[in-house]
């Protein structure tokens, strides 16, 4: 490279990033993208490496040095087997001798890029050389250096941590693991020391150096401390996304610092005596500190001094309120309470000196974060996370250990919290109205709110009397006060109100939705299989359920009664149907054991064995739950029920247009008709008879709103799977045929419009309604029985609509969308329910029907002008319909109900049209869209694998050109990165390749097809071994199993193929690789049979992996 090159490379980084305007050789101006792909080329040889250095050592540019800094990482990473031991050395030691004398002038993301090659280059080298192996030891002379190498010395190190911490791709799980553990035993606790070590000189002043100085080399610091922490010290591979820290398994040989006081001491100082972030990092490291596995500490009283020192620091930050005006610092101190009793018992908390003043003051901040729950809505969890895994431990704790009185203390201090919550959260109401929006409504928060919820039931029932009393105060009087509200109002709506009311009304009802979200959860905290469920904790369960649904009932009563003008707030309804889940999953699982209702044995053998079991005395569980029931005082079980379903019903009815709350109670449905008892239950509901006889827009409205489409497949799947139950038919009085009819009179009457008619606007929502409808009904039938009675009403008078509605409809999305989706429903035979009788031609008929489906829609799609690639709204207008189509086709032709050979013997031309066409849809993708949507290329390639699979006179019979068409689309997915393509395109190579061995010299028109094909494309088989064996040897560790299916078969195929790939990769190698890859050639093709039997494919995967870690320790690019 000269002067010239070096200029031409500093214009297009500039180019790249900042947008600059660069002209090529020819004056014509480069574009960010094309300056992009001609960096790229310094990434594509290990001959660029010079170029790269040329560039660091000679440009002034901080884009051209991290363009340079960056390839190198790259062609490090990928060429390393292309470099002598001595050559890594020299490259490491140029990059650490550049940071050394450039460092301190160049731009933090040009040294970050640099920090990261010389990290990468130590890792990938550790076991070749003990130089690499000494990393800490040369960046301990940066440490010694001025400030600013002090600075870039802890960026290396913390690098260096992450870099063997986190594996690499493309090397195996075992290859990492062996390094970091290497590093962990060799180097670890250095680099762990020289932060602590850090730390203590600047805490004494030992560096000198300006503010910002010190507060960089902090924080790097006290990072650095944090990451050898959080080193996965015993291969568990933590989930990073996790909130929680698992406990730290720190070697035996950190004992003596992390054990000793200076060490806790230096972290809480830091974080008293600075600012975030560093603050934050310190609490960060003194939460991971906490985390110490137990059997690091020699005895038991070394981890009760321990301990003992961690809560006198916690105990002094609150009394002091030290830095927790800070969100961050604040965050992680309620982290910290949170870990606490997470890595420690409450018997070694209850023996530690303070503990019962800890509690106070815990309490003290708990409440004052409750109160002031604006700035701390994301932390609060962790407080209620604590006091939850306090409460959770009582019964296991001697009331005599530790310190007197603990338990009644923690009982005062709960009750506190409790209150404190409850208290703040309702007046949280209040606060967020009067602020006009300047306040988020935290019951708008669903994730902070359901992790809340989540923590209160085992709080709350530690004291359930007492808890449940406070609940009762707050709800009784605004029940009250509610139920004057809204005889106030009558059956007008809230909004025609005065302003004053309708701020009351607001005020009362956000109060509610609280209540109601906390009874919901702690009566969904009840457990069955607890040692306390017969204490009556069910009582106090009655009377706070009571209140929720007297609330319910009235809600519901002033909804009905002014005919849906009367709506509470949307909250409120949501809260009630939270309520309502939680109530069922506990006391709705037992109706037909308690009632009798249990099925009559008929069986003569079975009746001695029941009448024993009917005579003896009911279960304790069946008396709690009897018990419930009666001191609710609002009827049995199923009144109760009845209730509920009811309110379920009125939602359907006057809440059309909320998504969320029809989402919810549809939720609640199926839920319910999906419990075996609630299921039984529910048959006996008059409102359940109601909606299975009226499931049309005329009784609800909701069917009517186009957002709601998809909540009508829910709901008519809820109720098929109710009526299709045992006993369904009978016990709602009515036949799946009769059920159906509102269906099939829609359908009657859409089938007898003429086609100018049917395409007429209004008739898209009814087609859109009939076939979303059809398709919630046919997810509910699960076996050939209810599969066959729907078949029967639908032919044959309604299967043709299908094809008609996709000849006319074509264009409109959300009319095709809605019918493939019932088609590809209706065609899929899960758990083989489409299964007719031998003499039945039902199967072909089917198969008819689609075809002619999918033929209507695949000829308008081909015969109108594709939309212009990259447009905004291809996928929706043009994709997701031919994506459909082929999934519908996908599952057509691999249902396995239909004699495909039949068409063909008679003449039929479905078959060979529906192919036709989808195979033309297909060939009309560009291949990049093809691989840019998932959902489409599942469709494309699966459907490209079945016709390979079971159609292949077909797909042989294609010109030349379409068959290499197709192949090219294989060879590109082979190469995705998602796993599911490479392995449908894999799949399609062997089918390929087995017929092509199995029939070799066979005299067949399909042999003759494909050796057409390869005679005009010679190197077909040579490229696809070609690119499998570089998946395998170079390629993502996802893809391999994928890859390794299809080599044995295209290996007994085309063997010139495989020796000719061998032969190549022979000749880029040095002699002394060429020796060691013979050998590994030579252990894979041991004992292997030239069969395709599936225990010689077995042996051959074994040995396909052994093969690729064998030749990946060696093999150069």
């Amino acid at each position: 490279m000269d002067a010239a090159q070096l200029a031409q490379v500093e214009s297009l980084c500039e180019t790249l990033y900042t947008g600059a305007t660069s002209t090529s050789d020819s004056g014509e101006p480069i574009s960010r993208q094309e300056a992009q792909s001609r960096l790229l080329s310094l990434q594509s040889s290990a001959d660029y490496i010079p170029q790269c250095q040329y560039i660091l050592d000679h440009s002034q540019s901080h884009y051209a040095r991290l363009v340079a800094s960056n390839s190198l990482t790259e062609l490090i990473t990928t060429h390393w087997n292309n470099f002598t031991v001595p050559q890594r050395i020299d490259i490491r030691n140029y990059v650490l001798s550049y940071l050394a004398n450039q460092g301190p002038a160049l731009q933090d993301f040009v040294v970050v890029s640099l920090v990261k090659l010389v990290c990468r280059i130590t890792k990938l080298g550790w076991f070749d050389d003990p130089t690499h192996r000494e990393l800490a030891d040369d960046v301990t002379k940066f440490l010694q250096a001025t400030v600013d190498h002090a600075i870039l010395g802890l960026k290396i190190l913390n690098q260096l941590v992450d870099e063997l911490n986190i594996p690499t791709s493309g090397r195996t799980l075992t290859q990492h693991r062996k390094t970091s553990v290497s590093f962990r035993d060799v180097c670890l606790f250095k680099v762990f020391q020289l932060g602590l070590t850090t730390l203590k000189q600047l805490q004494t002043r030992a560096i000198t150096a300006d503010p910002r100085q010190e507060a960089i080399l902090g924080e790097q610091s006290l990072s650095l401390t944090v990451r050898c922490l959080n080193f996965d010290f015993i291969g568990t591979n933590p989930d990073e996304s996790s909130e929680d820290v698992g406990t730290i398994q720190a070697p035996t040989s950190w004992r003596t610092v992390l054990q000793d006081p200076a060490t806790l001491e230096l972290l809480f100082d830091f974080y008293r005596n600075t600012e975030p972030p560093r603050s934050s990092k310190a609490m960060e490291a003194v939460i991971l500190l906490c985390s110490i596995r137990r059997s690091l500490f020699p005895t038991d009283k070394d981890r009760a001094a321990f301990l003992g020192r961690l809560m006198a620091g916690i105990r002094e930050l609150l009394s002091n309120q030290t830095g927790l005006q800070h969100q961050d610092n604040y965050h992680q101190f309620c982290r910290l309470l949170g870990r606490l009793k997470a890595n420690y018992q409450l018997s070694e908390l209850v023996k530690a000196d303070g503990y019962l003043e800890w509690l106070d003051l815990a309490s003290s901040f708990t409440v004052q974060s409750i109160r002031n729950w604006q700035y701390s809505t994301n932390s609060i969890h962790y407080l209620l996370a604590l006091w939850g895994r306090l409460v959770a431990a009582v019964p296991y704790v001697r009331p005599e250990t530790g310190a007197r009185g603990h338990v009644q203390a923690l009982e005062k201090q709960v009750l506190t919290v409790v209150e404190a919550y409850i208290d703040s959260m309702c007046g949280s109401v209040e606060t967020v109205l009067q602020s006009d929006g300047a306040l988020d409504d935290p019951l708008d928060d669903d994730g902070s709110l359901k992790e809340q919820l989540d923590r209160l039931p085992v709080i709350c029932r530690f004291q359930y009397g007492p808890v449940a009393n406070l609940i009762l105060t707050k709800f009784d009087p605004l029940l009250s006060s509610y139920r004057d509200l809204m005889s106030h109002l009558g059956s007008s709506s809230t909004d025609s109100a005065p302003a004053d009311v309708q701020q009351r009304v607001a005020i009362v009802e956000g109060q509610l939705t609280w209540l109601t979200y906390m009874v919901g959860t702690i009566v969904g905290g009840h457990s069955w299989s607890s040692a306390h469920v017969g204490d009556g904790e069910e009582t106090i369960d009655a009377s706070i359920s009571r209140r929720a649904l007297q609330l319910a009932q009235g809600v519901d009563y002033r909804l009905t009664s002014s005919n849906g003008a009367g709506r509470a707030d949307s909250k409120l309804e949501v809260a009630l149907l939270y309520y309502f889940q939680n109530f069922r999953r506990v006391y709705m699982f037992m109706w037909d054991q308690v009632s009798g209702n249990a099925e009559s044995v008929s069986s003569v053998s079975m009746v001695g064995m029941m009448a024993a079991k009917l005579d003896s005395a009911p279960s304790t569980k069946q008396k709690v739950y009897q018990n419930m029931f009666d001191h609710l005082g609002m009827g049995d079980h199923t009144t109760v029920s009845n209730l509920i379903v009811t309110k379920v019903g009125n939602n359907l009815k006057f809440w059309p247009e909320e998504q969320d709350i029809v989402a919810k109670t549809l939720e609640l449905l199926l839920d319910m008709a999906g419990g075996y008892s609630s299921s039984k239950l529910l048959l006996t509901l008059e409102t359940i008879k109601f909606l299975a006889r009226h499931h049309t827009e005329d009784h609800f409205p909701f069917l009517s709103v186009a957002s709601n489409a998809r909540h009508r497949t829910t709901f008519h799947a809820t109720l098929t799977r109710l009526l299709l139950s045992p006993g369904g038919e009978e016990k709602l009085g009515l036949t799946f045929d009769q059920f159906l009819e509102p269906l099939v009179t829609r359908l009657t009457q859409l089938g007898a419009l003429s086609s100018s008619d049917l395409r007429n606007e209004a008739a898209r929502r009814p087609l859109i309604g009939i076939y979303r409808d059809l398709r919630g009904v046919a997810s509910s039938l699960h076996n050939r029985r209810t599969y066959g009675m729907l078949f029967d009403i639908l032919h044959p008078q309604h299967l043709p609509l299908m094809a008609k509605v996709a000849d006319v409809w074509h264009d409109q999305p959300d009319v095709i969308i809605s019918l493939l989706r019932f088609l590809q429903e209706f065609c899929h035979n899960k758990a083989n329910r489409v299964n007719f009788d031998q003499s039945s031609a039902n199967g072909i008929l089917l198969f008819r029907t689609t075809s002619d489906t999918i033929c209507a829609y695949g000829r308008r799609q081909l015969a109108s002008p594709p939309p212009a690639t990259g447009s905004a709204d291809i996928y929706k207008t043009r994709y997701k319909g031919v994506a459909l189509a082929l999934n519908v086709l996908n599952s057509a032709l691999g249902g396995n109900y239909v004699c495909f050979g039949v068409f063909a013997l008679y003449n039929d031309p479905c078959l060979d049209n529906a192919l036709d066409v989808a195979l033309q849809m297909i060939l009309t993708i560009p291949m990049e869209d093809a691989l840019a949507y998932p959902k489409l290329s599942k469709a494309y390639y699966g459907f490209v694998e079945i016709i390979f699979r079971n159609h292949r006179k077909t797909v042989f019979a294609l010109e030349t050109s379409v068959f290499m068409q197709l192949m090219t689309a294989v060879h590109e997915g082979l190469q995705a990165s998602d796993a599911t393509l490479s392995s449908l395109c894999a799949n399609t190579v062997d089918h390929i390749a087995t017929y092509y061995f199995t029939n070799a010299g066979k005299d067949k028109v399909e042999m003759h097809n494909l050796n057409k094909h390869l005679s005009a494309h010679p190197n077909l088989f040579s490229s696809l071994t070609a690119t499998l064996f570089n998946l395998l040897l170079f390629g993502a560790p996802q893809n391999h199993w994928a890859v390794m299916r299809p080599m044995l078969s295209l290996m007994l195929a085309s063997e010139s193929s495989f020796t000719a790939y061998k032969d190549h990769l022979l000749s880029t190698q040095t002699p002394e690789n060429q020796a060691l890859l013979n050998e590994a050639f030579k252990k894979l093709l041991a004992d292997v049979n030239r069969s395709l039997d599936s225990a010689n494919r077995d042996r051959f995967t074994q040995k396909l992996t052994a093969f690729r870690i064998a030749a990946r320790s060696f093999l150069t690019l």
